[in-house]
């Protein structure tokens, strides 16, 4: 019984809608009605600025860290590893779900790549280290936020299963996992990178701009 309340409080929490809040609160508009209308950190960078997308990103990393850490609430959750490891997935899943499907924003919710960076974050601290790692050289290279998710959401599986080596079965499947749900949700994206035509950061312009004299 209690495992099944704080899956639903992981739920809860996930479903906090970050940008739709804070867009409606201090812009007074809705952001999933500009832009790319998704309720994520990349859109409210590009509508509302630097500062709210980086307010955003930190708040749904938070809500899957918080999430995971719920698990400390059993007192027997660390005389098992592959209990203590499963009920911390269980519970980050559930928050991603939330974020994805709010249950307080008409289930209208992001896609949850910053939830799932902070549910990595909160099981396995070294692998999420990686990961920025990978999505940050990107985002310097290409300016591009969904093409640096999808490659940082690649290299998971590969940092898990080869560099890192991690031993719990349902943790390998979950990696694998992830990086098949990025690449499904950002189909769009794709299709549009192939095409040159995907939005782009504004950040390094001048640094591109300079290459573009060359």
């Amino acid at each position: 019984m209690n495992e099944v309340f704080l899956i639903i409080l992981a739920y809860l929490i996930g479903s906090i809608p970050t940008a739709v809040w804070t867009s409606k609160y201090f812009f007074g508009i809705d952001i999933r009605d500009y832009g790319s209308g998704n309720a994520g950190a990349t859109n409210t960078y590009r509508v509302l600025g630097a500062k709210w997308g980086t307010f955003v990103m930190v708040v749904d990393m938070l809500k899957a860290l918080v999430a995971v850490k719920l698990v400390f609430f059993l007192p027997y959750a660390q005389q098992s590893d592959f209990y203590l490891i499963n009920m911390q997935l269980g519970l980050g899943l559930s928050a991603v779900l939330g974020h994805i499907f709010p249950v307080w924003a008409e289930f209208r919710g992001g896609k949850g790549v910053a939830t799932l960076f902070g549910m990595v974050l909160g099981i396995q601290p070294n692998v999420a280290i990686c990961c920025v790692g990978v999505f940050a050289l990107v985002l310097y290279l290409t300016r591009w936020v969904s093409l640096s998710s999808i490659l940082a959401s690649v290299a998971l599986p590969v940092f898990i299963l080869v560099i890192f080596n991690e031993p719990e079965p349902l943790y390998r499947i979950f990696a694998i996992t992830v990086a098949l749900l990025v690449l499904l949700t950002h189909q769009k994206n794709i299709g549009r990178i192939l095409k040159g035509n995907e939005n782009r950061l504004p950040i390094l312009k001048h640094r591109d701009r300079r290459r573009n004299r060359k």
